[in-house]
């Protein structure tokens, strides 16, 4: 494939814009990057805090809520700051486009290199707090999972980063979709709450999100998704994740060739 030869090709470069790009972000501020690590955390311990003391609305009753929210929402975290950042980087990378010779397929990789420094932070405290309450993780299943929702954010971004460039106002319909994906994904609420509803639970079951969320979760025991009888997950997972990067392949094609014109 030409993309992955491509950025196999340019790995250093994209890995020293991508650390560099996380430095920018906060490079005004005092702090610098422990902003980037900071602010995702206090927003995931508030999430806990008002679920289980203010709303009294818990997951589920088997695992204590921590080790029960934590991997579903440092997952989220990560897949959303991914694709979201990664959508608009060849807007914010243009002059890359247009003032030098660069192969414009690999941009969307440092935005996801970039975020991906937050994602590391956050799994090694969700497996730090499950790790308190005695939850320790699947090595070969956190391995697994991480390289899946990689797949998954380059898959998407490949298709949302060439619209972007071309149609600016879908990055603001691509954030309004990740709100309602964030909602209808068993992050804050538990599956057993559609029991009564199994039509609903088994589309939203077939999600990608759900299926990584479910997965991260039953790196600690909490959920099964993966395995025991639930391989059919995966291969709806897998399916989609290769559909989507060979459309969104087809269309970066077509449409790079117009984005030097539009930048």
């Amino acid at each position: 494939m030409e993309f992955i030869k491509t950025l196999w090709k340019n790995k250093k470069i994209v890995w020293q814009l991508g650390k560099n790009d996380f430095k920018n972000r906060f490079a005004a501020t005092s702090l610098g990057a422990v902003w980037g690590f900071l602010q995702p955390f206090i927003f995931m311990v508030t999430y806990v805090i008002v679920f289980q003391y203010i709303l009294k609305s818990g997951g589920s009753e088997n695992y204590p809520y921590a080790v029960w929210f934590f991997p579903g929402m440092t997952i989220w975290q990560w897949i959303n700051e991914g694709i979201l950042s990664a959508s608009s980087s060849i807007r914010q990378y243009s002059y890359l486009v247009k003032k030098i010779v660069f192969p414009v397929d690999v941009i969307p990789a440092i935005s996801i290199i970039s975020s991906s420094f937050v994602g590391v932070f956050l799994l090694i405290i969700a497996i730090g707090i499950c790790a308190v309450f005695g939850f320790f993780p699947n090595i070969l299943t956190l391995v697994y999972v991480v390289l899946a929702s990689l797949c998954f954010i380059i898959s998407v971004t490949r298709f949302t980063s060439a619209v972007t460039t071309v149609l600016p106002d879908f990055a603001n319909l691509l954030g309004i979709v990740m709100q309602l994906f964030f909602w209808f994904t068993p992050i804050i609420w538990d599956l057993s709450r559609l029991a009564n509803h199994q039509t609903l639970l088994k589309i939203i079951q077939c999600s990608p999100f759900s299926y990584l969320i479910l997965s991260f979760r039953e790196v600690f025991g909490v959920e099964n998704i993966i395995f025991k009888g639930n391989g059919i997950y995966t291969i709806i997972f897998w399916s989609i994740t290769i559909i989507m990067f060979i459309w969104g392949n087809s269309v970066f094609k077509r449409t790079k060739k117009d984005f030097a014109d539009v930048l």
